[in-house]
């Protein structure tokens, strides 16, 4: 298995899990140095590490610079380069193969969806209604130069990917230190919808969407009950139990977002998307609901 951009929270779990399935786990870095499993690369250009691609079972594309930033220009432009840079040139190392990698899966984000509001249908793979702002373009951007790489001998998947909620990394921690400081009120209105994932069903899904070679194409990854923001800050709320509560109206959340060099769309945007392509396969989610979600990872935190 070969995990582009796989040093972070998902890949590192990812790494974990399929290693104790029997996979020799390979990770694409730019950190430069020697170490065992890991290659480097730009995540521009080809290079030596192509030559892992050759055989490979798996390739995992998860590079891509974080959106957790200002939306000005600069940062747009290595949003979107950081991600459709690398798969393009993974699509060219695949290509080159002479023994090409069964499967490509390749990272996209549930935000391609427009903002869902009050009680319209959740977004599926097939009746998804697709937005129009700078976080969906890119999505759509990304999805787009996976689909035009000629790699014809290698089943190719896309991983429309929520938030994903781990104890040890990601989102949820920093929630949590927000919810100790009496920050677990509902931010906006409260009445976005949240889509979300417990770690260990992440990487049960993709482990099913390597190891059944009928299945391709787009999938939602994410739980199929999407909670609302002002559900969820209660039940950190609950578990924390603060001394106070302070409220987070959107101009003081605008704020904050200036003040942290962040945007305010990663907490008010509205995501309400459910899998239905993974139920549709008989995928069994130990974590469905976001309370027993939370049940097993926040005394992980505590």
């Amino acid at each position: 298995m070969i995990i582009a951009g796989g040093n972070g929270f998902l890949g590192k779990h990812l790494a974990s899990c399929f290693t104790a399935l029997g996979y020799q786990v390979i990770t694409l870095t730019r950190k430069r140095g020697y170490r065992i499993g890991m290659l480097h690369w730009d995540g521009h250009t080809l290079g030596p590490w192509t030559k892992a691609l050759e055989g490979a079972a798996v390739v995992l594309n998860l590079a891509g610079r974080s959106v957790d930033c200002r939306y000005n220009i600069v940062n747009q432009y290595a949003i979107i380069r950081s991600r459709i840079d690398s798969t393009k040139v993974l699509g060219e190392a695949i290509a080159q193969c002479q023994n090409p990698p069964a499967v490509w899966l390749n990272s996209s984000t549930a935000t391609i969806y427009t903002d869902t509001r009050g009680e319209q249908p959740a977004n599926t793979e097939a009746t998804g209604s697709i937005g129009r702002g700078f976080s969906e373009r890119v999505a759509q951007q990304w999805e787009a130069e996976f689909w035009v790489a000629a790699t014809p001998c290698t089943r190719r998947v896309v991983l429309r990917t929520a938030i994903v909620l781990g104890a040890d990394d990601g989102a949820l921690p920093v929630m949590a230190r927000l919810a100790r400081w009496g920050l677990a009120t509902p931010q906006g209105d409260g009445r976005q919808w949240m889509s979300w994932l417990h770690i260990d069903d992440f990487c049960r899904a993709l482990e099913l969407l390597i190891e059944r070679p009928d299945l391709e194409g787009t999938f939602n990854l994410c739980a199929p009950q999407p909670i609302r923001n002002e559900d969820f800050n209660a039940q950190l709320c609950q578990h924390y139990q603060p001394r106070w509560q302070l409220a987070q109206p959107k101009w003081l959340l605008e704020v904050g977002a200036f003040l942290l060099r962040t945007e305010t769309e990663l907490i008010l945007k509205s995501r309400k998307v459910v899998p239905k392509r993974l139920l549709e396969n008989d995928f069994t989610f130990r974590f469905p609901t976001c309370s027993l979600a939370l049940a097993n990872l926040l005394p992980q935190l505590t």
